[in-house]
C-alpha cells in the first residue's frame, strides 16, 4: 500500500455536540472515562453539552480536542490497525502526533497540554493581543507588513504558514489590526480576526514558552515509533533528547504547515488521513499538493468510510 501520514488539527475544531455520534463506541468512551479520571472533570459531558462558552475556554478547547483526537484515533486502530509512516499536527495537534507516536501515554501528553493551555491562558492579559488570518497575498508580503507594523511594546509575528497564500498573525491586537488593514490595502482577499481567547506562536509568549519548560522537566519521551514532523522545523523529526526544546520552541513560533506538507512530499507520502472533530488541514493539503490522497476521520460515519477505504 502506498505510504500513509496521519494528520490532527488543532484549537478552533471544537464545537458542542462533537463525539455524539461515536459514544457508542466502547474504546471511544473508554478513553475519555480514563482521561476524565486523569484530568478530574468530566470532558465528555463538556463535549457533548457544552455549553459552548466553556468549551471555548482555551483551557477546555486544548484538552477536549486532545481527548478527542486520541479518542478517535484509538477507535480506529480498533477497527483498523493501519500504521501510518509518518505523522503531524497543526499547533495543539502535535500533542495528538506524539501520543500517536507511541512516545507519550495518555495521562502525560494530558498533563502537558493542560500545563501548556495554562500558560497560554495566563500568559497575556485579556483583550491586550489576537490573531488574524490573511488569505491572498505571500507569506513574504505578510512577513514585511510584520516588520513594519511591530514596535517594541506593540509586537507582531507571523503564527501559522498554512498555505502559499493563507497565513495567520499573532500579537498585540494593534499591530495585528494595523496588518490587517495593511494587507487589504495591498491586495489581500480577506482579513478576519480570529475568535480565539489566546493568541499563539508570537513573541509574546516567551516569558509563558520558559516557564512550560519548567513544566516539563519531569515528562519522559519514550521512543517514537513513528516519526513526527515538528511545527517548528519541519526538517527534523521528534527525539527523545529534542522534544521538550521543539515544544518550548512551538509556543513562540510559526506553524510552518506547507513546509510540513512538503516534507510529507518529500518521503514519497501519497496518502493522508485526517483525525479529528473538523475536517480544516484537508483544504489546506489540497492547496498545497492537489495529487495527495485525502481522507478523513471525524464522526462515526467518516470513521467507518476512511477504515474501509484504507486497507492495512
Amino acid at each position: 500500500m502506498e505510504k500513509v501520514a496521519f494528520v490532527f488539527p488543532g484549537q478552533g475544531v471544537q464545537f458542542v455536540g462533537m463525539g455524539k455520534s461515536l459514544v457508542e463506541h466502547k474504546v471511544f468512551r473508554d478513553v475519555f472515562a480514563r482521561a476524565g479520571g486523569i484530568l478530574n472533570m468530566d470532558i465528555l459531558s463538556l463535549c457533548l453539552k457544552g455549553p459552548q462558552v466553556e468549551l471555548d475556554r482555551t483551557v477546555n478547547t486544548q484538552l477536549a480536542v486532545l481527548t478527542y483526537e486520541v479518542a478517535l484515533l484509538e477507535t480506529m486502530r480498533a477497527l483498523n490497525p493501519l500504521t501510518p509512516a509518518v505523522l503531524a499536527g497543526h499547533s495543539l495537534g502535535e500533542y495528538s502526533a506524539l501520543y500517536a507516536s507511541g512516545s507519550l501515554g495518555l495521562e502525560d501528553v494530558l498533563k502537558l497540554v493542560l500545563a501548556r493551555a495554562r500558560r497560554h491562558e495566563n500568559g497575556i492579559p485579556p483583550g491586550r493581543a489576537a490573531m488574524a488570518a490573511i488569505v491572498g497575498i505571500t507569506a513574504d508580503q505578510v512577513a514585511d507588513l510584520c516588520r513594519e507594523n511591530s514596535t517594541e511594546e506593540e509586537p507582531v509575528d507571523l503564527a501559522n504558514l498554512n498555505t502559499p497564500i493563507q497565513v495567520v498573525v499573532s500579537g498585540h491586537i494593534r499591530a495585528v489590526e494595523r496588518v490587517m488593514n495593511k494587507s487589504k490595502e495591498g491586495g489581500a482577499k480577506m482579513a478576519v480576526l480570529l475568535q480565539i481567547n489566546a493568541p499563539c506562536h508570537c513573541r509574546l509568549l516567551k516569558p509563558a514558552s520558559e516557564l512550560y519548560r519548567k513544566d516539563m522537566e519531569n515528562t519522559t519521551f519514550k521512543p517514537f515509533r513513528v516519526p513526527v514532523i515538528p511545527n517548528c522545523d519541519p526538517s527534523l523529526f521528534y527525539t527523545e533528547d529534542n522534544a521538550k526544546d521543539l515544544l518550548r520552541r512551538q509556543i513562540v513560533s510559526p506553524v510552518r504547515w506547507q513546509e510540513t506538507v512538503e516534507r510529507m512530499t518529500s518521503l514519497e507520502i501519497k496518502t493522508v488521513l485526517e483525525i479529528g472533530p473538523k475536517r480544516v488541514l484537508s483544504g489546506l493539503i489540497k492547496n498545497i499538493n492537489k495529487d495527495i490522497r485525502l481522507f478523513y476521520a471525524g464522526d462515526a460515519e467518516t470513521l467507518l468510510k476512511a477504515t474501509s477505504a484504507m486497507t492495512v
